[in-house]
C-alpha cells in the first residue's frame, strides 16, 4: 500500500512539474510573439494632404545624412503650419545605430513604407557592404518609380549608381570620392567633388554629404515650397550664425 501511495505521489509531482514548465514556455511564446508584433508595427501617422518625405537609414549610417533633411524638412512655416510627413525607413524596425553612435528606432520597413514623394538616400563609410544589399537597392528602385526627386547625400551616390536608376544624369558625391564613382558607374556623369558640392538634374539631386547634406534639403525645400519659407528655416536654424562665424574674434 505504502508503495502505491509513493507512486501516486511521485506521478503527481512529475504532472505538476510538466504543467508549470509548460505554462511557463507558452507563457514565454506569447510574450515573443507580443514583443515580435509590437516591434514590427510603426506607430506613425501620416497626413494624407501633405507630401511625405522619406529617409532612408541602415546600419552604420552616418547621423548627419538623415539628421539633416530631418532637421529642414519638419520646421513649420512661420504661421505654425506642418507642410510635410517626415519619415525613417529601414529594413527592418530594430534600431538602427548610426556610425556616430547614435540608435534611431525607423518608423517604418521597406514593406510598410507609405508611398514617398522624396527619398533621401545617405551614406556609410562602408558603402561596399551596403551597395550589396539587394533588398536595400531594390527598395530604391521601387520608391525612385513613385518619388518626384530622389536625393543622394555622399556615398549615397554609389547606391543611386548601383540601382541604375539615375543614368545619364549629373551627381556628385564626397570630397575625393567622384572617381571611383565614375569607374564603378560609368552611365552616371559625376562632377567634380572638388569644386562641386551640390547637384541637380531633373529629379535627382545630389550633394558632397555630411554638413553639405542642408544644401541639398534647403535647395529641395525652395523648390517644393518657397524662397521665403527656405529663409525662415535658415533663420530657424540660425544658420546665419554659421555664415557670419567669425574665427579671430576673442572671447
Amino acid at each position: 500500500m505504502k508503495t502505491i501511495i509513493k507512486v501516486l505521489v511521485l506521478a503527481l509531482f512529475v504532472f505538476a512539474s510538466c504543467t508549470v514548465k509548460n505554462s511557463k514556455e507558452d507563457a514565454k511564446k506569447v510574450t515573443e510573439t507580443v514583443e515580435v508584433e509590437s516591434t514590427q508595427k510603426s506607430t506613425k501617422e501620416i497626413d494624407e494632404s501633405l507630401p511625405t518625405i522619406g529617409l532612408l537609414m541602415y546600419d552604420r549610417v552616418l547621423m548627419t545624412e538623415v539628421t539633416a533633411p530631418m532637421d529642414v524638412f519638419s520646421k513649420h512655416t512661420e504661421a505654425g503650419d506642418t507642410l510635410f510627413n517626415v519619415i525613417t525607413i529601414a529594413e527592418t524596425l530594430d534600431p538602427v545605430e548610426t556610425e556616430e553612435g547614435l540608435v534611431v528606432v525607423p518608423d517604418f520597413t521597406f514593406d510598410t513604407a507609405p508611398k514617398l514623394d522624396v527619398l533621401f538616400v545617405p551614406s556609410a563609410y562602408d558603402m561596399w557592404t551596403a551597395v550589396r544589399n539587394e533588398k536595400l537597392v531594390n527598395f530604391i528602385i521601387e520608391k525612385n518609380k513613385e518619388t518626384t526627386y530622389t536625393v543622394s547625400n555622399c556615398g549615397g551616390a554609389q547606391l543611386i549608381g548601383k540601382s541604375g536608376i539615375a543614368s545619364g544624369k549629373k551627381i556628385v558625391t564626397w570630397i575625393g570620392g567622384g572617381e571611383q564613382l565614375q569607374k564603378d558607374y560609368p552611365d552616371l556623369l559625376v562632377q567634380n567633388d572638388a569644386e562641386v558640392s551640390f547637384v541637380t538634374d531633373g529629379k535627382f539631386y545630389s550633394s558632397n554629404g555630411n554638413l553639405a547634406s542642408y544644401i541639398s534639403s534647403l535647395e529641395l525645400l525652395e523648390k517644393m515650397t518657397s524662397k521665403e519659407q527656405r529663409l525662415f528655416v535658415e533663420s530657424y536654424l540660425y544658420l546665419d550664425r554659421l555664415k557670419d562665424w567669425d574665427f579671430n574674434e576673442q572671447k
